[in-house]
């Protein structure tokens, strides 16, 4: 079998999910070329599908010593980083990717979230503003915007780009949900009440916008609502201890109503 054979073989293995024996067929074809910087990245890959991290990590390096100018090794070194939450090596592998690729914006949003998990908003929503000027139409960017405003407490900032979200994931009740808190701690609880609605809508399995729904009906006053939406959640799939505490509030709000009769 021939070197490309063994590649073709050993990609074949990898797009089925048998990273183990991928390893094997890439490291065959090692032994003759020692000096090749894609095969360390493929055999890297295997690994980090496999959650060997450090060997991933070493193979990367390995891969970006033989030849730093392949952006994909910085992404998927990155992605190592990110997943051991080694904020420091991200962002100091990603700035020197950026050197190398000023124009690579998969490697500036990766900084950007290293940056968000580091607790350097400031720094991030540079960063992100930075890709909304070349890509205005990149939805993952306005959610981290969304996600690093809301942070901050610039609650119409994330409301503005969670709704811009919308524009292009409209399906997904996560991107309600954090709406519906945007516009919870902006104190328009109207709309958030109507956002945790649409998640609901949109998955009426979704446990967390029950109990947002439960809790703002209660605050209303809306004690009807509030058990039907308490009772709901009680009914999925959540801890017996939260379920107990639920138990004991649909009671007491049972009991108000009771009294205000």
């Amino acid at each position: 079998m021939s070197e490309k054979e063994k590649v073709e073989k050993a990609i074949e293995l990898y797009q089925k999910g048998n990273y183990k024996e991928a390893i094997d067929v890439f490291s065959s074809v090692l032994e003759t070329c020692q000096d090749n910087a894609e095969l360390y990245n493929n055999i890297a890959l295997c690994y980090a599908n496999l959650a060997d991290y450090d060997k991933a990590e070493k193979h990367y390096l390995k891969a970006q010593h033989l030849n730093p100018k392949l952006p994909q090794v910085y992404i998927n070194l990155a992605d190592i980083y990110y997943r051991k939450k080694d904020m420091g090596s991200g962002i100091e592998l990603i700035t020197r990717g950026i050197y190398e690729f000023p124009d690579n914006l998969v490697l500036r949003h990766y900084l950007a979230r290293f940056y968000m998990e580091d607790a350097k908003l400031d720094l991030a929503i540079d960063e992100l503003e930075h890709i909304l000027e070349k890509q205005p139409d990149n939805y993952d960017v306005y959610y981290d915007l969304g996600k690093v405003h809301f942070e901050l407490g610039n609650y119409e900032c994330a409301i503005e780009n969670f709704e811009n979200v919308l524009r292009y994931k409209s399906e997904n009740p996560w991107i309600y949900y954090y709406l519906g808190e945007a516009y919870e701690a902006n104190d328009e609880i109207d709309k958030a009440l109507s956002n945790y609605l649409k998640a609901i809508a949109h998955n009426d399995s979704f446990s967390p916008a029950y109990k947002k729904a439960g809790i703002l009906f209660f605050a209303r006053g809306d004690y009807d609502d509030a058990i039907e939406y308490f009772e709901d959640y009680i009914n999925l799939d959540i801890p017996e201890v939260e379920a107990g505490k639920i138990k004991e509030l649909i009671e007491r709000i049972k009991k108000k109503q009771n009294e205000q009769k």
